[in-house]
């Protein structure tokens, strides 16, 4: 594990970062954007995410709706890192998240920021926070590989 892994302050500064200033915070209304809503029954997390596919790559990801920190930040950095990645790339980076949340083996490298939540399957009730953003985005992949 990489030494920011150990530091609770650069974690949490990472978190609080993409609270507070998420990316790409903002659908939009032009075509070729697939759109999927995502809503917990636990949290106050009510969100849509877009995603632009074309050619096997993830050109654009926004979102937007009410979210607690964890799921606007976990999104935020997910749309960050996925955009411009092949679809293969994108599922490879997902794969890893999830076996980091598991609490399993996973490529550090390429979670890059996301790595922030690595003590989240640790606490639950945070889990569904964590990964409703990337879950949404997983739908998205795949609603984008079964209209070809």
């Amino acid at each position: 594990m990489n030494n920011f892994m150990n530091d609770p302050m650069m974690l949490r500064s990472i978190i609080m970062d993409h609270y507070e200033y998420p990316r790409n915070h903002e659908l939009k209304k032009e075509d070729g954007y697939l759109q999927k809503h995502m809503a917990s029954e636990s949290c106050i997390d009510d969100i849509y995410v877009q995603s632009k596919i074309t050619d096997g790559i993830i050109e654009d990801i926004r979102f937007d709706g009410v979210a607690c920190t964890i799921s606007t930040s976990s999104t935020s950095i997910m749309s960050e890192l996925l955009q411009g990645k092949t679809i293969d790339e994108a599922k490879k980076i997902i794969a890893n998240y999830y076996q980091m949340i598991d609490g399993k083996d996973f490529d550090e490298n390429v979670l890059q920021e996301a790595i922030a939540f690595h003590n989240v399957g640790k606490q639950a009730n945070r889990i569904k926070c964590a990964t409703i953003g990337w879950k949404a985005m997983e739908e998205l992949i795949e609603e984008s590989e079964a209209k070809k």
